[in-house]
């Protein structure tokens, strides 16, 4: 099925009216198909513009046949990154191992997708731009269910009337927190934060990450090859999310930087640009587990429902298929049906997903003197094997067809 296929749709009245709060990759992707099944979708976002750059994300298994019904994995195909090289130094700036990036993320080589996550949510925009309403600059401020549909109310004072809303609002979703309370009881945290910010490349790499690691700390570059920029990543345990950190980008720089005063190799320079750095993202590593993903005529969907950790690697991939899937229960249900059809035919499909952590962030972040020795021999072995045929949960469910409605 291509792009062509899925605009023939044939539209009946009444449309019923939905709104999704988030352009990132969930959001769009859920208009997207949307549209196609005859909704009139609106999405709002707090951001004025669809949001560019970002580090790289995957797009792999079930995933790859969401973008290529969508029409847009051709161009995406174009802005693949072909990371080439993964390797891993000891204390001193030593190498450890070169290894295959594949053997290590359980991707497929030549099949999955690697992409800056401004290309993908590019993409995405772009195929849905014309066919939608986007409300940029704005946010949902309030949600009353309490009549026939969903009254909301937006921070920018106005008020409309939706038949359904989506939270694709991501790992810290006000929509969720509208539906369901404090984040804290569906956050299971993993142990680790991480703060991401990019810098001029002056280190000589292309298309490869290297990676520095002590016990429970990492500092990573991640150099894509096609500019003068590198993408840093300092990631470290911590007994417990430092809350007080998260809303404050001092506190952020301050705990960074007392967790890696005394290390090496190029350390100290990726400390001195993260405290200049104007993108400086900062978060704790964590997923969210929910018993259920919707309420009354709400749903979440993407990380705001079910983020399963960039541990796993398959926080986009997810959010491609939640959204098709959540599309696609809905089609011809109402509300109450099509939810309980998106739950049912998905969850497994994300748990297992879910539950890949394990598999990558042993290898990554040992977070004793014995783990990462284990961990280092492990990889001087690994060096010499070929990349695998990917992981079973990485494409653990078949979708069912694009059928337009008529």
């Amino acid at each position: 099925m291509t792009g062509t296929d899925v605009s023939r749709d044939i539209r009946t009245a009444p449309r019923r009216t939905v709104l999704i709060s988030g352009a990132g990759v969930a959001g769009p992707a859920l208009a997207f198909w949307l549209n196609r099944y005859g909704f009139a979708v609106t999405v709002v976002e707090r951001a004025g513009a669809p949001r560019g750059g970002g580090y790289p994300v995957d797009v792999r298994g079930t995933a790859l046949e969401v973008v290529r019904r969508m029409g847009i994995l051709p161009g995406l195909r174009d802005a693949h990154i072909d990371l080439r090289r993964l390797t891993f130094l000891d204390r001193d700036g030593g190498e450890v191992a070169s290894v295959d990036p594949h053997t290590v993320t359980g991707g497929v080589a030549g099949a999955d997708l690697e992409v800056r996550r401004g290309d993908l949510t590019g993409a995405l925009y772009t195929a849905v731009r014309d066919d939608v309403e986007f409300l940029f600059n704005d946010r949902i401020d309030t949600l009353d269910q309490s009549g026939h549909g969903v009254d909301v109310t937006f921070l920018g004072g106005s008020r409309r009337t939706f038949d359904l809303v989506c939270g694709a609002d991501g790992l810290h979703s006000r929509t969720r927190a509208f539906l369901f309370g404090p984040e804290e009881q569906f956050h299971r945290y993993l142990g680790y934060c991480f703060a991401g910010f990019t810098l001029r490349d002056t280190f000589g790499l292309s298309h490869e990450t290297i990676m520095w690691n002590t016990p429970g700390r990492a500092a990573a570059l991640y150099a894509p090859g096609d500019n003068d920029e590198v993408h840093a990543l300092l990631n470290f345990a911590h007994p417990e999310p430092p809350f007080e950190a998260f809303r404050n980008p001092q506190a952020q720089r301050d705990l960074v930087t007392a967790v890696f005063a005394d290390a090496g190799w190029e350390v100290p320079g990726l400390l001195a640009a993260m405290r200049d750095a104007d993108d400086l993202f900062f978060d704790a590593v964590s997923q969210i587990r929910m018993p259920r993903w919707s309420s009354g005529r709400v749903a979440l969907v993407g990380d705001a429902a079910y983020a399963p950790s960039f541990l796993t690697g398959q926080g986009s991939s997810l959010a491609l298929v939640g959204a098709y899937m959540l599309a696609s229960s809905l089609a011809d249900r109402d509300h109450a049906a099509g939810f309980a059809a998106y739950e049912h035919s998905t969850r497994e499909f994300v748990t297992v997903n879910q539950d890949q952590v394990g598999e990558g962030d042993a290898t990554l972040f040992p977070t004793t003197a014995r783990a990462l020795e284990q961990r280092n021999d492990m990889l001087r072995n690994l060096g010499a094997m070929p990349p695998g045929e990917g992981r079973p949960a990485h494409s653990a469910l078949t979708l069912p067809a694009f059928t337009p409605m008529t």
